[in-house]
């Protein structure tokens, strides 16, 4: 097997001058991937002969070696434009050539640059709420965590902005629901919940989150309705984390793609239930009843009788960062210009810890998302031991800034490379499996595509059956890089192990996820442990493996289902495309 850190040295040495590697160090990462112990992988029924072989390229310690690099505190979190962050992204440029692949960018470029403001605020520790006589102070952010998008550097003033309560923000008119009744919001600050309605199984899906639940769409129509600020307001069952992830993700720099001032948000920020109850029971309204009249259609926006005033700074500095990208070009004449997509987000979020006194300050994102990118890598080197090419070309994608709100993903729908119309399908990799393997494979946005059908029967070959996301309340679909790519119209899979762990006790694998989700994601123990198990993740990275190959020479491109919300979308992009002329 091809030696995937050759000439990792010379990267390192030419990009950070102080490092807290050695080569003795490195040399026993290249031989804990050298030395990988095979695996053994159930026979998929649908592969050919020499896919089922390639297939045995994936194994643990491939995707251990990779990801143990990739979150070193060497670097340190990978926070876009950082010097960690340009490591990262040279060490996937580096594997995709020793790979074989080819750049899918002009010039022989492997990277697609886009350029970043990162804003870091600096807001009162204490934060005053006034109504009438009262004031309600917060103190940040162990109640309310503030920031500003203003995207200039100066000092952001708020004075006497009145809050109203938009219950869910919601606009949906497919849904004969609008939270706003055209009320006049210029210049209030916009108190949202966070979620969408669920009480009605015939109204936004039930409990199935859909976007107009996310927090990123309550930002966006506040900025929509020329409102002054939104805040939005955190439980852990609204958010499906802690308030502990919220000041981590947001409490440090932010980071967004340019946009005009007019667009941007002065005021932006989370605040926890019971801050926001005092608020709103010092204006003399009850809490429980402002919940009720929110799930009703009539739910006219409330004005909360409630005033902020503060002044915040904002410090900004321009940042470039990259989406990384790596081609392995089709066999067939006729299908080689349609793609195969596989993605997987290389950022993470960098020094989280404000208090630099601790130990540990690197958020180091090792099952987010570094082993995301290994196993990307491990299905790279899959696809290029093939004796027979795949006859659709198989475009590899380490995208840029996901923690930050999706941005690497969402400057590629932008600027495509390829255009939607020929891409037949998204495999996105966020996170692996750490547990083991489990009986179950869980499928997020299940029933939305065509590829339900082929993963079903990939995962009955691995003698697994699929079941439809545990947390449907999560709206997981609109939290990673496939949303993106849905959005320009192309079918897309995002899937993992479940928790139905082989060899553990009922209840055991949900019990370690949810332990993860309120120890380790999105904070410093995100790290490579001893205690990992990715037996599970490998059956998952074989599984998507083995799903390109069938997407890749399968006669029809892979669709939405009649009436998903991206179908239409996706018939116009492939409308597109019949409209070309035809390439020479």
């Amino acid at each position: 097997m091809r030696n995937p850190y050759f000439g990792l040295k010379k990267i390192i040495r030419s990009k950070l001058a102080v490092s807290t590697w050695n080569l003795c160090s490195l040399k026993s990462v290249i031989a804990v991937v050298i030395l990988a112990v095979p695996f053994f992988a159930f026979s998929f029924s649908g592969l050919p002969k020499d896919a089922r072989l390639s297939v045995e390229q994936i194994q643990s310690n491939v995707i251990l070696g990779h990801t143990r690099f990739l979150s070193d505190d060497l670097l340190e979190g990978r926070s876009p434009g950082s010097r960690g962050d340009k490591l990262a992204q040279a060490y996937v440029a580096t594997q995709y050539e020793i790979l074989g692949l080819s750049p899918i960018m002009p010039n022989k470029n492997w990277i697609q640059e886009f350029g970043l403001v990162g804003i870091t605020t600096v807001a009162p520790t204490t934060i005053s709420f006034h109504s009438g006589a009262q004031r309600i102070s917060l103190a940040s952010p162990q109640d309310i965590i503030l920031s500003t998008g203003v995207q200039i550097e100066r000092a952001v003033n708020i004075n006497n902005a009145e809050l109203v309560f938009v219950g869910y923000g919601i606009e949906a008119p497919e849904y004969q629901w609008n939270d706003y009744k055209d009320a006049n919001l210029k210049g209030k600050i916009l108190v949202f919940l966070n979620n969408d309605p669920s009480h009605d199984p015939a109204l936004f899906k039930g409990n199935t989150r859909l976007y107009y639940g996310r927090w990123t769409y309550k930002f966006e129509m506040a900025s929509r309705k020329k409102a002054l600020g939104a805040i939005v307001i955190h439980t852990t069952d609204s958010a499906g984390y802690a308030w502990k992830v919220v000041q981590n993700s947001f409490s440090s720099e932010q980071f967004y793609l340019p946009k005009p001032e007019e667009e941007t948000l002065p005021v932006m920020g989370w605040i926890t239930e019971a801050a926001t109850k005092n608020i709103v029971e010092s204006s003399g309204k009850k809490w429980n009843e402002l919940l009720k009249a929110a799930n009703q259609r009539d739910f006219k926006p409330i004005n909360l009788g409630t005033t902020l005033s503060l002044t915040m700074k904002n410090k900004i500095q321009q940042v470039k960062t990259a989406n990384v990208l790596g081609v392995l070009k089709g066999s067939d004449e006729k299908l080689k210009d349609q793609y195969v997509m596989y993605l997987a987000h290389h950022d993470h979020l960098g020094v989280c810890e404000k208090d630099l006194n601790k130990k540990d300050t690197i958020c180091n994102g090792a099952v987010d998302n570094a082993s995301g990118v290994a196993s990307v890598l491990a299905i790279a080197n899959a696809f290029t031991s093939l004796k027979t090419k795949p006859k659709r070309s198989i475009l590899f994608i380490a995208v840029g800034a996901e923690e930050q709100g999706l941005l690497g993903s969402e400057y590629l729908s932008r600027y495509p490379v390829v255009h939607p119309g020929r891409v037949t399908a998204a495999i996105n990799i966020d996170g692996v499996h750490i547990f083991g393997k489990t009986k179950d494979l869980i499928v997020i946005g299940k029933g939305k595509s065509s590829l339900d059908d082929l993963i079903t029967q990939l995962a009955k070959d691995q003698g697994r059956y699929v079941k439809a996301d545990l947390y449907p309340d999560r709206g997981f679909f609109y939290r990673s890089d496939q949303f993106n790519m849905a959005k320009i119209g192309i079918p897309s899979a995002f899937f993992q192990s479940g928790v139905e762990v082989v060899g553990r006790p009922k209840g055991w694998g949900k019990e370690q996820l949810e332990r993860f989700e309120s120890e380790h994601y999105h904070q410093v123990s995100d790290e490579v442990r001893p205690d990992w198990n990715l037996s599970g993740a490998i059956e998952d990275t074989q599984l998507a493996f083995a799903l390109g190959v069938l997407l890749a020479n399968q006669e029809n491109l892979a669709q939405w289902k009649q009436g998903d919300e991206f179908e239409l979308t996706r018939m116009k992009a492939l409308q597109e495309v019949r409209s070309l002329k035809p390439r020479n």
